[in-house]
C-alpha cells in the first residue's frame, strides 16, 4: 500500500485504465458496467484544488439525510480512522491536506485540500515536500486553521493510545514501523516529531530518510486531519471530533445515532470537492442489512431520503433487481476489493499445480453461490481495474467455467492433496463448499479446515501456517499498482508473523523489478505495474485472482447524489442532497 505519485511542474500527471465504474441502475436486469475508462490525475494547477466545488444536477439545499447502517462506526477521531465507514463519514467534518475529486463516472483528480495544491516536491528527489495552507479555511468555532494545527494532528497520530489509523506518515518521518518508539508523543507535546516542521503558519514541510514520492497520496488520508492542542480530548476525541469540514458533531448518542449539523465556519470557496447542500446528516446504526434495506425499499417517512450502507444482502437480491419501480433507485458498482484464492507458495511450490489451480477455477459458479453479478464481477488479474496501471489479461484462459481438460493435462495424472483454510463465517464456508467441489472436479482432493473467523486474519498471516490455499482479499489505500504489487508479492518482507505477503511469494527477479519500478519517475510507472502484474502471473501464478466485490446500494426516491467512491467503494456524500 505505498504507492508513488510526485507533482511536475505545469500541467498534471494523467493516466488513464480501465475501470467498471459506477452508475445508476435504470436499465433493464442488473448488469455492471465494466468497460469504462478512468482517469487517474494528479493535479498540478492550483486552479483544480480551489473551491467551491462544481454544482451537483438537481441539488437542492434543506432536509435531512440519512444513513442506515448495523454496527456503530469504530472511530470518529479522524487519526484513528481507517475503517469504510469511517473514510466515508470523516470528510463530512474533517478535511485533510489533499483529497480525491470523484466525479461518479470514472474520473478521479487529487488536488489540494486544505493545501493549495497535491504538495511540491522541493528538490525532486521526493525526500522534501511542502505544502501551502490556503487562506480562509476554519475550524468550526471560526479560528483559522494554519500549519500548527494540521502538524498537531499528525504528531498526536503518534500516540501509542490512538492506534487504528494509517501509519504511512508517521513511519516515514521516523524511518520505522516502530515510529512510536522513536519518538514519543506524550512526552514530547509540543514539539513535533522529527522530519515535520511548520516554518510559518501557511507553510507544512516534511524531510524524510529516504524517498517518498506517495506522500500527496498518504496525505489524502485523515492522518493528516487539523487539531487544534486546546480541544485535544485524548481517546474521548472519537464521541466529538473538531469540526473543520462542511458538518459538525451535533449530537453523539454513541452506538444508536450520530447528528450533524452545518457548520456555519466552513468557506465553500476553499473546498473543491464538498457540499453543505441538507441542512442535517443523520447516521443511524441497528438494524441488519436486511431490515436497513427493507426500510429504504419501502420508502417511508424519513427514510425517503436515506441510503442503506450495508449493500444488498443475498437474500433480498432477487427481490431488488426484479422490482423496476427501484431501478432507478439502487446503484451497481465494482470496487477496488478484490479477492483471491491464496496459494501458500512455501507448501505448494510446482508451478504446474499453480498453474493448475488457475486453469481449474469455475469464476461463475463461485459468483453465482455468492449471489451473482450483483455481488462480485469475475477477475484474472492480480490489481482490481480501479488502479492505476492496470492491464486486463487472462494468463490462464479457461472461460467462464474453467478448464478441467487443462488443469488435469498439467498435473499430468497426480492427485494434488491441498488443505484450504476457510473461515467459519457463513461467507467463507459457502466459498469453500463451492471451490472443494470446483477443484475435485480438476483432479484435486482438497481437505476443508474451518479457522475461528476473528482469528483467521491473524493465523494466515504467520509465516508457518499450515494451510496450502486460503481466500484473500485486498483493497489498497488508493488506487496505485504500487500500494497493492510490492506490498503483497515483495518476498523481502516476510515475517515470521503479521504478513501482508501471504502468498509467502519471493523471487529475486520480481524484487528488481519492485525496486526498479517503485525509483522511476512517477507518471511512468503505472504502465510498468501493469506488465509487472501480468509477469508475476505468468511466471509463478502465486495466487488464483478470483473477483472484485461490487457495491449494490438501494437508496430513497428523495435522496440524491450519492455515488460509489473510486477510491473506496462505498456510498460517498461529498455530494448527497435531500429532493424536495
Amino acid at each position: 500500500m505505498r504507492p508513488r505519485v510526485a507533482a511536475a511542474a505545469g500541467g498534471a500527471i494523467a493516466l488513464v485504465v480501465a475501470l467498471g465504474a459506477c452508475s445508476e441502475n435504470t436499465g433493464e436486469g442488473t448488469t455492471v458496467d465494466t468497460n469504462r475508462t478512468q482517469t487517474g490525475v494528479i493535479a498540478t494547477d492550483p486552479k483544480d484544488s480551489q473551491g467551491p466545488a462544481p454544482e451537483v444536477e438537481g441539488a437542492q439545499k434543506g432536509g435531512t439525510f440519512t444513513i442506515i447502517r448495523e454496527t456503530p462506526i469504530s472511530h470518529l477521531d479522524p487519526q484513528r480512522t481507517y475503517s469504510f465507514a469511517g473514510l466515508m463519514a470523516s470528510p463530512l467534518f474533517a478535511r485533510y491536506l489533499t483529497t480525491w475529486k470523484d466525479d461518479g463516472k470514472g474520473g478521479l483528480v487529487l488536488v489540494g485540500d486544505l493545501a493549495e495544491t497535491p504538495g511540491t516536491n522541493v528538490n525532486n528527489d521526493c525526500k522534501v515536500w511542502e505544502f501551502k495552507i490556503k487562506d480562509g479555511v476554519k475550524f468550526e468555532d471560526g479560528r483559522p486553521i494554519t500549519s500548527k494545527e494540521i502538524a498537531y494532528g499528525i504528531a498526536r497520530s503518534f500516540d501509542p493510545d490512538l492506534t487504528s489509523g494509517p501509519t504511512y506518515i508517521q513511519e516515514w518521518l521516523a524511518d520505522t514501523p516502530q515510529f512510536d518508539t522513536k519518538w514519543d508523543f506524550k512526552k514530547n507535546k509540543g514539539s513535533l516529531p522529527p522530519g515535520l516542521t511548520t516554518p510559518d503558519d501557511k507553510t507544512l514541510r516534511f524531510e524524510f530518510a529516504k524517498p517518498r514520492c506517495d506522500l500527496p497520496f498518504a496525505a489524502s488520508l485523515p492522518t493528516t486531519a487539523p487539531l487544534p492542542p486546546d480541544k485535544d480530548t485524548g481517546v474521548n476525541l472519537d464521541t466529538r471530533p473538531f469540526s473543520s469540514g462542511p458538518y459538525k458533531i451535533a449530537e453523539n448518542q454513541v452506538g444508536v445515532k450520530l447528528t450533524l449539523d452545518r457548520n456555519p465556519n466552513w468557506d465553500p470557496n476553499t473546498d473543491p470537492v464538498r457540499h453543505q447542500y441538507p441542512d442535517q446528516f443523520v447516521w443511524t446504526f441497528g438494524p441488519t442489512p436486511d431490515a436497513a434495506n427493507n426500510r429504504v425499499i419501502a420508502d417511508n417517512g424519513a427514510d425517503q431520503s436515506a441510503v442503506a450502507f450495508n449493500f444488498v444482502p443475498a437474500s433480498l437480491v432477487a427481490k431488488v433487481a426484479g422490482d423496476a419501480s427501484l431501478k432507478s433507485r439502487t446503484i451497481l458498482s465494482p470496487t477496488p476489493s478484490a479477492n483471491q484464492l491464496v496459494i501458500n507458495n512455501q507448501r505448494v511450490t510446482d508451478l504446474k499445480i499453480r498453474q493448475a489451480l488457475n486453469y481449474a477455477i469455475d469464476r461463475e459458479g463461485l459468483i453465482k453461490a455468492l449471489g451473482g453479478q450483483t455481488v462480485a464481477a469475475p477477475l484474472t488479474t492480480l490489481m482490481p481495474p480501479s488502479t492505476i496501471g492496470y492491464k486486463q489479461y487472462d494468463a490462464y484462459p479457461a472461460g467462464a467455467t474453467g478448464n478441467m481438460e487443462k488443469a488435469k493435462e498439467l498435473l499430468g495424472g497426480q492427485t494434488p492433496e491441498l488443505v484450504l483454510g476457510v473461515s467459519d463465517g457463513a461467507t467463507e464456508q459457502q466459498m469453500g463448499t463451492q471451490l472443494k467441489a470446483n477443484l475435485e472436479r480438476a483432479g484435486f482432493k482438497i481437505t476443508l479446515r474451518n479457522i475461528p473467523d476473528d482469528a483467521k486474519l491473524d493465523e494466515i498471516k504467520k509465516k508457518d501456517n499450515p494451510w496450502d490455499l486460503y481466500i484473500g482479499n485486498w483493497a489498497a489505500d488508493w488506487p496505485s499498482g504500487a500500494s497493492i504489487l510490492p506490498v503483497l508479492y515483495d518476498g523481502r518482507s516476510i515475517k515470521p508473523e503479521g504478513n501482508s505477503n501471504q502468498a509467502y511469494f519471493n523471487d529475486p527477479a520480481i524484487n528488481a523489478e519492485f525496486d526498479r519500478i517503485l525509483a522511476m519517475p512517477p507518471a511512468e510507472q503505472g504502465p510498468e505495474w501493469g506488465k509487472l502484474d501480468e509477469r508475476i502471473m505468468k511466471e509463478h501464478a502465486p495466487v488464483v485472482p478470483l473477483f472484485v466485490d461490487v457495491a449494490y446500494v438501494v437508496h430513497g426516491s428523495k435522496a440524491g447524489g450519492v455515488f460509489i467512491s473510486s477510491v473506496f467503494g462505498y456510498p460517498s456524500f461529498v455530494n448527497a442532497f435531500v429532493k424536495q
